[in-house]
C-alpha cells in the first residue's frame, strides 16, 4: 500500500478529510442540488488562496493569492489540495476556474527556496505535494478552466495545463511553457505527458528541450492555450466557456474526460514513490545545487 502524503497531517489540522492517494473514483453520478435554497454566493480563504463560489451556477473562482509570484511553496500546493477537495466534496460546485489575483502573473511555478538546501525528508515532502496536487487537478471531475492572466512559466504552466480548457490575456509580454531546461532540470515524465497530450510529440518536444516560454500568441498558435481575450474580458470568457462545458450531462462528460486521462494518472500512480526517489536523487545532486543557487543570486540582484 502507498504511503500516506506527508502533509496530510497538517490537513487534518485544518478541519479538512485527510487527502485520498488517488484522484476522486470516475464516473461520479450527477451531482444533485439539495432541496433547501441556498446562498447564491459563498467563500472561504486560506492564506495563499482564495475561493468563491456562485451556487447558482455551480461554478467556484479559485484566486492565487501568493505574493509576489505565486510560487508553489508546500504551503501553497497544501492549500490549493485543500481548496480543491473542498470543491470536490461541495454538491454545489461543478465547476472551477483558476486565476491569480496578482497583477501580471498567474503563477511562476515551483518555489526554487523548497528545492534548495533542504533536507532529504523536506524534498520527499515537497514533491509528494507536487504530485497529488497534478493528481488532483488533472483527474477532477469537476469542468476546470485556467483563466491566465500573466505569466505561467514550469509549475504555473503545469496547472494550466491540467485544466479541461485555457484562455490568457491577449498581452504579447506574458508569457507560459515547461521551461525547466533552462535552470539545468528535467521536466517530470508526467510533465511531459501532460504537455504531449495538449500540443503534440513534435512541439512539446522542441518546447521541452529548448526551455522556451511561449508569448501569448504564440501559444494560441501552438496550440498550449485555447484562446486570447481582453484582459477585461477574461473572467467573463472564463464563465460563459465553462457554462458551455457544464452544459453537458455530468456522466457522460467525467466518463470521457476519464477515457482520456487515465492511462497518464495511473502511470504516475503507478510509479509515485521511483518518482519520488528520482527527483530527490537529482535535486540532491551538488551541481544541480549549484545551478538553483545561481538563479536565485539572479533574481536576489534582479529585484535590486
Amino acid at each position: 500500500m502507498a504511503a500516506v502524503p506527508s502533509f496530510v497531517p497538517r490537513i487534518a489540522r485544518a478541519g479538512v478529510l485527510p487527502l485520498c492517494r488517488r484522484p476522486p473514483a470516475w464516473g461520479r453520478a450527477a451531482r444533485q442540488r439539495p432541496g433547501p435554497p441556498l446562498a447564491p454566493c459563498r467563500a472561504f480563504s486560506n492564506n495563499k488562496i482564495l475561493v468563491e463560489l456562485d451556487e447558482s451556477s455551480g461554478v467556484a473562482m479559485m484566486k492565487f493569492k501568493s505574493p509576489p509570484v505565486n510560487s508553489l511553496s508546500l504551503d501553497f500546493l497544501t492549500e490549493f489540495c485543500i481548496s480543491l477537495e473542498k470543491l470536490e466534496n461541495d454538491r454545489a460546485c461543478r465547476g472551477v476556474i483558476f486565476t491569480s489575483a496578482i497583477p501580471k502573473i498567474f503563477s511562476s511555478g515551483l518555489d526554487i527556496t523548497e528545492m534548495c538546501g533542504k533536507s532529504t525528508e523536506h524534498y520527499v515532502e515537497f514533491w509528494r505535494a507536487v504530485q497529488e496536487m497534478w493528481l488532483r487537478l488533472y483527474g477532477s471531475n469537476m469542468v476546470t478552466v485556467a483563466a491566465v492572466n500573466g505569466s505561467s512559466p514550469a509549475g504555473g504552466c503545469l496547472i494550466a495545463l491540467s485544466c479541461d480548457y485555457r484562455i490568457m490575456t491577449e498581452n504579447p509580454k506574458f508569457s507560459i511553457g515547461l521551461n525547466e531546461a533552462q535552470l539545468g532540470i528535467v521536466a517530470p515524465f508526467w510533465f511531459k505527458d501532460t504537455f504531449v497530450n495538449v500540443v503534440g510529440h513534435r512541439v512539446a518536444e522542441r518546447s521541452l528541450q529548448l526551455g522556451s516560454l511561449h508569448p501569448a500568441p504564440e501559444a494560441q498558435k501552438l496550440g498550449l492555450v485555447d484562446e486570447l481575450v481582453p484582459e477585461e474580458k477574461l473572467q467573463e470568457k472564463a464563465a460563459a466557456v465553462t457554462a458551455q462545458w457544464l452544459a453537458l450531462p455530468d456522466h457522460a462528460r467525467q466518463l470521457t474526460k476519464s477515457m482520456m486521462r487515465k492511462a497518464v494518472l495511473d502511470r504516475l500512480v503507478a510509479h509515485r514513490e521511483e518518482d519520488i526517489q528520482n527527483f530527490v536523487s537529482f535535486i540532491s545532486k551538488e551541481s544541480i545545487q549549484k545551478s538553483l543557487r545561481m538563479y536565485m543570486e539572479m533574481l536576489k540582484k534582479k529585484k535590486s
